[in-house]
């Protein structure tokens, strides 16, 4: 990806051509330079009408279906639906083949769909220029080792596991007195970014929030969190995928990861092949959809990776999964239209939501009020390990909103992390 983003950058060229080096000087406050630019000088976030939006595949459409009520959304997931966007009386998302012939039948009523072959792309290979400032697979790799390099008392670098392509998930761990994968008694924070592939905010939120900690490490709070916690950052829990999305020369809207199907298609959505209610409402069992579970729970290589993560690390209290776009911060069930049984968990996940939506501007809310989706990474954190684990939609108006967006998500939800960090050592102190 080039860095050259615009003139007022000219002075970081050197910096940001190459990729990062174990030596290099990175901080936070350079990585929002780029951003920091004059404002008629910004390229303005991609607005896609429905006529515009670039279209990945032959036989997909943009779709707009009616649907009052979050158990007609969900009827419409299970149907395949990739629904993207949810209004008071409808949605609007991607349909492939199999859900058309879906949606054709009297069970829902159709209101619109264009042709997604049809669409016009126009975007150059990689990130597109105006986008520079996100980061691809390599970069977000070289950064995640210059941070570790810069920070070596507190900071160490490892892979969780490998993807279908074979690809490190690579996560930054921060803790001053274990390094890499050795076990620790502190209590645990996780940060996991973009499991779904065209949700490239997800990676750059979790990004930033790492070097923004390595930056303020001598603040009093920052430097009593690293002393007495074990904070891990994966930023980038789908790199396949990632890399898909952006390399063809247009945008794919794509969702899942790249394992082969079955039927020959592509990618298991890694959001609903968690052991959590697995593959019952809210996902498809159609292999070319976009909610397509699986052949079985965790049966990618990506989400047992995070599985086998969470069960050797149960000092590990809290976890946010980011992913885009809704400015909603849920918690669980998003699998079932119950409460969690526990009442003090209960109270946990009301209250903690509430303050981090306070310091986001976003609404907090139990996950299923906004439809079931059964496999879910969050259900199944909180199930199997008792971690206090959040789904956070960033803000945006789509999926590519633009580097402008970076700066404002970055400073709000770190806002957010480190209230999350601050109650951490007992969640349940403040309720």
């Amino acid at each position: 990806m080039k860095k050259l983003l615009l003139v007022s950058l000219l002075l970081q060229a050197a910096y940001f051509a190459a990729p990062l080096q174990a030596e290099d000087n990175v901080s936070y406050s350079q990585l929002l330079a780029q951003l920091s630019v004059p404002a008629a000088d910004i390229a303005p976030e991609p607005s896609y009408s429905k006529s515009t939006l670039p279209g990945a595949d032959e036989g997909r459409y943009w779709v707009t279906v009616l649907a009052a009520d979050k158990h007609a959304r969900t009827r419409l997931l299970e149907a395949g639906m990739d629904i993207v966007e949810i209004s008071k009386d409808r949605v609007s998302g991607f349909a492939g083949p199999y859900t058309m012939a879906q949606l054709s039948s009297k069970a829902f009523t159709l209101v619109s769909k264009v042709p997604a072959s049809a669409l016009a792309g126009g975007y150059n290979k990689d990130f597109p220029s105006a986008d520079s400032a996100y980061h691809n697979y390599k970069e977000t790799t070289d950064l995640l080792n210059s941070l570790a390099a810069k920070n070596s008392d507190i900071a160490s670098v490892f892979s969780i596991g490998k993807t279908t392509e074979g690809r490190d998930i690579w996560c930054l761990r921060i803790n001053s007195s274990a390094k890499g994968t050795a076990p620790s008694s502190k209590p645990g924070a996780f940060f996991l970014g973009n499991i779904h592939a065209r949700e490239h905010l997800a990676n750059e939120v979790p990004l930033l929030l790492a070097a923004w900690l390595m930056d303020h490490r001598n603040d009093a709070d920052v430097k009593k969190y690293i002393s007495t916690l074990d904070i891990y950052i994966v930023p980038m829990g789908n790199p396949d995928g990632v890399e898909y999305d952006v390399k063809s020369g247009s945008y794919q809207y794509y969702r899942k990861n790249m394992s082969v199907n079955s039927d020959k298609s592509r990618g298991v959505d890694l959001n609903r092949n968690f052991d959590s209610w697995w593959c019952e409402s809210g996902a498809s069992t159609y292999p070319n959809s976009d909610t397509y579970c699986g052949p079985k729970a965790f049966s990618e290589p990506e989400s047992q990776a995070i599985k086998r993560f969470f069960e050797a690390r149960r000092n590990i209290k809290t976890h946010i999964s980011y992913h885009s776009y809704a400015s909603e911060i849920l918690y669980p069930w998003g699998g079932n239209e119950a409460d969690v049984p526990n009442a003090k968990d209960k109270q946990a996940f009301v209250k903690i939501a509430g303050e981090m939506a306070k310091l986001t501007g976003y609404e907090s809310l139990k996950s299923s009020d906004m439809y079931i989706a059964t496999g879910d990474s969050c259900d199944w954190a909180y199930a199997a390990t008792g971690v206090l684990a959040f789904t956070f939609e960033l803000e945006g108006r789509g999926f590519y909103p633009g580097a402008a967006i970076i700066n404002g998500a970055a400073d709000r939800n770190i806002k957010a992390a480190v209230y999350l960090l601050s109650v951490t050592d007992n969640p349940y102190k403040n309720i």
